[in-house]
């Protein structure tokens, strides 16, 4: 069950980042999905790191956390989705 909450976690982190990045990503959801899971972790090392992944309540900081990994790894996923796909979209 713990496979199927990370999916959740980083399609919605995955989505949150494209709504703050300015302007349209062209990655694939799939894609925004595993980014998101991949930020979600670097936010919850980071958490880990600072001494603030497990707190008393609703953990904000590592919820901040997780949102500012996603936001970072799906810009630079986009960007590389789209050096290495040759940048098609756009032209």
């Amino acid at each position: 069950m713990n496979w199927l909450w990370a999916i959740v976690v980083g399609l919605v982190l995955g989505l949150i980042a494209k709504a703050i990045i300015p302007g349209k990503q062209r990655i694939p959801l799939w894609l925004t999905t595993v980014f998101g899971i991949l930020g979600a972790m670097i936010g919850n090392a980071l958490a880990g790191w600072l001494g603030v992944a497990d707190t008393k309540g609703f953990d904000w900081t590592r919820h901040v956390l997780q949102v500012l990994g996603a936001v970072l790894v799906v810009f630079v996923g986009d960007r590389l989705w789209n050096a290495i796909r040759g940048d098609r979209q756009r032209a």
